[in-house]
């Protein structure tokens, strides 16, 4: 059984930029996304591989996930007639301790930029950069599911006020 563990952050700037090993084109599709339960998503990434992840909470920082590659063709037969969709553009860093990246979205989300960093435990202790503008570590709004289903162009500006 897999965990991931990781922390989120709201990015202002572009001074991680310098720290960027990859870029990546992912299109995310969401099956299931229940607040307390399992989220189930397709991801094609870069439109060469693609992979179906399902996920469990196990605490604010912690879910158990399982992930496995499918046959490109079928993700992508998935994602037409997949309602929630998020597309961005990840760059993973070369930046520690924990594995860095930061995923500028586009389309409705435009222009959100969030950085994730996953954890080997929750306890594991990080300095955040500078460019981490506000944590949102398991604020529902901005997780990439809700963000599918309600994107930041559907809200108010009160709303994106409080929250960005």
């Amino acid at each position: 059984m897999g965990i991931e563990t990781e922390r989120r952050f709201i990015v202002t700037g572009d001074n991680w930029k310098c720290l960027t090993k990859e870029s990546q084109s992912i299109h995310q599709g969401y099956l299931v996304s229940e607040k307390e339960g399992w989220t189930i998503r397709i991801r094609i990434i870069n439109e060469k591989e693609s992979w179906i992840t399902l996920k469990y909470p196990l605490s604010e920082l912690s879910r158990h996930e399982f992930e496995y590659l499918i046959p490109l063709q079928e993700a992508i037969e998935i994602m037409q007639i997949t309602k929630y969709k998020v597309n961005k553009i990840r760059y993973l860093l070369n930046l520690k301790p924990g594995t860095w990246v930061v995923d500028c979205f586009k389309e409705n989300n435009y222009p959100l930029v969030l950085a994730e960093v996953e954890l080997d435990s929750p306890q594991e202790n990080i300095t955040t950069p500078k460019w981490c503008f506000k944590e949102v570590t398991g604020l529902e709004e901005l997780n990439n599911a809700s963000l599918a289903q309600r994107p930041i162009s559907n809200w108010t500006l009160d709303k994106k006020r409080l929250i960005l």
